[in-house]
């Protein structure tokens, strides 16, 4: 199976965070999962970082290398075709970031690792 993290289910996932649904951590964690990450959730994250509203336990750019190795985790790259999406979209959802990763589901054609039930007003597949 094919998955796309949103930002919350990638760190919950890494963070090895009890808010992640049995479900999710058990399709993220599935032998067989091709599971992408957007380079979005990356920004997010930085940006949250850089206005001190989060911490990692080692410096960015370590621990991101680090859990996309360790998890076989694969960065999905923003294309045209995603962006051109996002310019489509309705305005269900207003941050930027999700939208990108809604738009990238769209695109590619995969389910998006979520508790954000707005996703689903999109038509996404959601996994929680």
């Amino acid at each position: 199976m094919t998955l796309l993290l949103d930002t919350q289910a990638l760190l919950w996932f890494v963070l090895d965070d009890s808010r992640l649904s049995k479900k999710a951590q058990e399709s993220i964690a599935a032998t067989d999962a091709l599971v992408f990450v957007s380079p979005a959730s990356l920004w997010e994250i930085a940006i949250k970082i850089s206005l001190g509203k989060y911490a990692l336990p080692l410096s960015f750019a370590t621990f991101w290398d680090d859990q996309l190795r360790t998890n076989d985790f694969v960065l999905l790259p923003i294309s045209v075709a995603h962006t051109a999406r996002v310019a489509d979209l309705p305005y269900h959802h207003r941050d930027p970031f999700d939208r990108l990763i809604i738009a990238q589901s769209l695109v590619e054609g995969v389910p998006i690792v979520s508790s954000d039930e707005l996703f689903t007003r999109y038509g996404v597949e959601r996994i929680w």
